[in-house]
């Protein structure tokens, strides 16, 4: 009945609002919303403190400086007000963590603590023309979820180098194979797991094969080609990287698309129109084009 309300209130345009799902569950679901309370200044309505939603007033409202809705998250900006309040919760949190023995207790706690002490970074994106802007845009939200990929699952040695490795592991797994359509199969894995590194040696103008041979004579698992600046080097120190978990998601999904086609009878293509023959040069009555 109450999101009944709201919904009417909010397509008649009376009242800028929007509900939110609560996170969590069950006792875990009361822990969150206390933190909410505490970051916003806020007050939880439940029975077990004496108060209803039907005795609340606006003395029980929060505030922030920003807050952020999509379809799958939901970012609250403090405005620092709530500071000291925020601080203390923390150290709650962190001697409550001290005593956690199951180890999904300990994560849920650590990830309490992260969503309260983290903060917000405000990144301003400028260009002297929009396409400009759209194409910077589109970078900085690349750059974005690659971090937070970074984050969930860890970082790996980037520019190809990680998959090249790879793939010198596969002739081990290709002697444990039964069968001959098999092992072809991991011939071909091996292939496409060395590809990328020898197309970034290719586009910075030098022999693909060349650099995959160096960069396999090379034990150290972070040494590899940097096609910026055509050097061989650590590229861990020299920050090329790539996300554990966008290097994981390409394997999958091309082991997946692969697997599609060889189950495929027919696949759809378009077929390309010829171009149109150039105009023949316009000649005078000499026969001579001018």
């Amino acid at each position: 009945e109450a999101l009944a309300t709201l919904v009417v209130n909010r397509l008649r345009g009376s009242l800028k609002i929007a509900a939110i799902k609560a996170p969590g569950f069950g006792e875990r679901r009361r822990e969150y919303l206390d933190d909410i309370a505490i970051l916003t200044g806020g007050t939880v309505i439940r029975d077990e403190v004496g108060l209803t939603l039907d005795k609340a007033g606006p003395e029980v409202l929060g505030h922030a400086a920003k807050l952020v809705l999509t379809k799958d998250s939901t970012t609250i900006v403090g405005d620092g007000s709530t500071q000291e309040a925020v601080n203390k919760r923390v150290t709650q949190i962190k001697n409550l963590l001290e005593v956690a023995e199951q180890d999904y207790e300990k994560e849920k706690l650590n990830e309490r603590i992260a969503k309260l002490s983290g903060g917000v970074a405000v990144i301003q994106v400028g260009a002297q023309t929009e396409t400009e802007l759209k194409e910077k845009k589109l970078r900085v939200e690349d750059a974005l979820n690659a971090t937070k990929a970074a984050v969930e699952e860890g970082i790996v040695v980037g520019g190809g180098c990680t998959l090249l490795r790879l793939s010198a592991k596969v002739d081990a797994i290709k002697e444990t194979l039964e069968n001959e359509e098999q092992k072809l199969g991991a011939d071909i894995v091996k292939r496409a797991l060395s590809y990328p590194l020898d197309l970034i040696a290719k586009n910075a103008g030098v022999n693909g094969a060349v650099v995959i041979e160096k960069v396999l004579s090379n034990d150290n698992p972070r040494f590899g080609y940097n096609a910026a600046t055509g050097k061989y080097e650590d590229l861990m120190a020299a920050g090329i990287i790539d996300p554990t978990k966008v290097v994981r998601c390409c394997l999958e999904h091309s082991a997946s698309v692969a697997r599609t086609f060889l189950t495929s009878d027919a696949v759809v293509t378009e077929i390309p129109e010829p171009e149109p023959a150039a105009p023949a040069n316009p000649m005078d009555n000499s026969g001579y084009p001018y």
